[in-house]
């Protein structure tokens, strides 16, 4: 369609896959759109700081909870998201799957560097 751009996730431009974690990456206009499958047992500290070498997740992250639930432990304060949920989580936290069922989340800010080394 002339001046509408589509992308989707059923071929993602770029797949990172760090322990019990899959980040899918799709290009649009100059920007990423990223959807994040975490594992039940995934915790960040465990899984992505590895990874990225940093003592807690340097990453801004603006977003929506597809499913399930996520514990974040953030210098500023503690905090759930949830199915349903838009969020915005700033530098400085762990964070950890709660529950069985794993957390799928889009995210539109934070998905260029999350997960990359």
């Amino acid at each position: 369609m002339p001046g509408v751009e589509v992308n989707d996730f059923t071929a993602p431009d770029e797949v990172r896959s760090p322990e019990r974690t899959t980040v899918e990456i799709v290009k649009i206009a100059d920007g990423e759109v990223g959807r994040y499958t975490f594992q039940p047992g995934w915790r960040w500290s465990e899984c992505i700081k590895p990874v990225v070498g940093t003592d807690s997740c340097q990453v801004e992250h603006v977003g929506y909870v597809v499913s399930g639930s996520m514990h974040i432990e953030h210098t500023d304060g503690d905090g759930d998201i949830n199915a349903g949920d838009v969020y915005r989580i700033p530098p400085g936290h762990d964070a950890h799957v709660v529950g069985d069922e794993p957390v799928v989340v889009v995210e539109f800010q934070g998905a260029a560097t999350y997960a990359r080394g």
